[in-house]
């Protein structure tokens, strides 16, 4: 049986920036720095680990002691890891302000560089996971559309997350779209910002027939399916939020993992809710 979450993109060295006060243009700005994983793709790996469910990062890191550190590091959670390693780990600065809205300056080093997939990647999946980042750059964007391909002719799952407003921006919103309906996918995520960004366009008739997720922090998240019908599923409330890195991937993956083992779609995007929840949890 088919039981391994798998995605496939970025495995990162994140340098997280508690800003504590307004940067000072120019000159020193109080601040907790924090170094550890990262990358949308290895976040939703490690959430899934966490919440006690099989999973694989799929992707390329440096040859170099930080991408063994950070292959090491998902190792340890339970992660099985197809990892091809050349090149120069990346590196992400998050800078987070005082609501935990997050700004992050992005050298995604090796990460793009995959090329070559091989099936035996996607053994066990029953679903393959794509960050749209994983469809920007070359030739990660033509391995993880290739990679989708197979999944799809092997019965796999294949959901998207749209991942980020300033690349929807830069390629242009009827690319994007475009772009994930050609993965053939079963689930889009998105959050509201990226929604926005959408209009029209995130809607199942639009994506293939694709169910949309839509992610709104402590608000309700809501549900489009290509039956018309729409569900609002609300967030537990959450005090002291300090940290919302990597919450929407942890909610990909609680999602994710509940509908492959049956589970309703309201319990499915409830189990997001408390992943998400649980990934606030230990940032903050």
């Amino acid at each position: 049986m088919s039981d391994v979450l798998g995605a496939i993109g970025d495995l990162v060295d994140d340098i997280v920036v508690h800003l504590l006060e307004p940067v000072n243009t120019a000159s020193d700005t109080r601040s907790r720095v924090v170094r550890r994983r990262g990358g949308s793709a290895a976040n939703v790996i490690e959430a899934a680990c966490r919440a006690g469910h099989p999973a694989r990062f799929i992707g390329q890191v440096g040859d170099d002691p930080t991408g063994r550190w950070l292959t090491d590091q998902l190792v340890e959670l339970g992660a099985d890891v197809a990892v091809r390693r050349s090149g120069r780990t990346g590196s992400i600065v998050v800078l987070l302000a005082h609501d935990g809205e997050r700004t992050m300056l992005t050298d995604r080093g090796a990460c793009t560089e995959l090329d070559h997939p091989d099936a035996a990647w996607l053994d066990g999946l029953h679903t393959l996971h794509i960050p749209y980042y994983s469809m920007v750059g070359e030739p990660l964007a033509t391995t993880t559309a290739t990679l989708a391909a197979m999944a799809t002719a092997r019965g796999i799952a294949v959901s998207v997350d749209v991942s980020s407003v300033a690349v929807i921006r830069s390629r242009g919103v009827h690319s994007v779209a475009a772009d994930i309906a050609r993965l053939r996918p079963t689930v889009v995520l998105a959050n509201e910002l990226e929604a926005d960004e959408f209009g029209p366009l995130l809607a199942p008739d639009r994506l293939g027939g694709a169910a949309v997720v839509v992610k709104a922090g402590p608000r309700p998240a809501s549900l489009r399916l290509a039956d018309g019908s729409d569900v609002e599923v609300p967030a537990p409330h959450l005090d002291h939020v300090t940290d919302t890195t990597g919450a929407g991937d942890a909610f990909a993956a609680g999602l994710l993992a509940s509908r492959a083992a049956g589970a309703t779609w309201r319990e499915s995007i409830s189990e997001g809710h408390r992943t998400a929840a649980a990934a606030i949890g230990r940032n903050s």
